[in-house]
């Protein structure tokens, strides 16, 4: 759309009294990470982007700078600013594997798996009276991010979450 590439995150169609319907989205624009709400039309056409996807490993971040590299080819390095990737940065484990957006031979952006498994680093006692959260407590994972698991979670165990939503899916034994 405009020549960039953009992801839908959510779409849902409406539809207008007398009006004809449209398709109200929210998009995400793959090279500077900016995301629009947008209203399209019956009969709008868009070119689809010629996208490949590769697997690369991350390896650290520092002062909001990713840096990641070629699963292949250690030596081939790249990053991207906190801004492009987004809230996604949080689910990040260094040596973990992503896979990045290539369009016309450079890469410009990377996609988290849909389930990440990471390793609970602090939890608070989740006490049987306190049911102010339905039973819930905030704990923070090895990436530094913060999630709301149940109550018998504990530190050291392995959670699966979700990237797309930031919940907690299950418990991993």
């Amino acid at each position: 759309m405009d020549g960039q590439p953009y992801e839908i995150l959510e779409a849902s169609p409406m539809f207008k009294g007398r009006g004809s319907s449209v398709l109200q989205a929210k998009i995400k624009n793959l090279i500077n990470g900016n995301v629009l709400s947008r209203n399209f039309r019956p009969g709008e056409e868009f070119e689809e982007a010629e996208i490949i996807k590769t697997k690369i490993k991350f390896l650290y971040s520092h002062r909001d700078k990713f840096v990641f590299c070629d699963e292949q080819k250690p030596s081939l390095r790249f990053e991207f600013s906190k801004e492009i990737i987004g809230e996604n940065n949080r689910f990040l484990k260094t040596n973990g594997t992503v896979d990045s957006i290539e369009l016309d031979g450079k890469i410009i952006n990377i996609s988290l798996p849909v389930k990440v498994n990471l390793k609970v680093t602090e939890s608070p006692p989740g006490t049987k009276g306190d049911r102010s959260q339905a039973g819930n407590k905030q704990v923070i994972l090895e990436t530094g991010a913060k999630i709301n698991a149940p109550l018998f979670i504990k530190e050291g165990d392995i959670v699966e979450v979700n990237t797309e939503t930031g919940e907690y899916v299950r418990r991993i034994e």
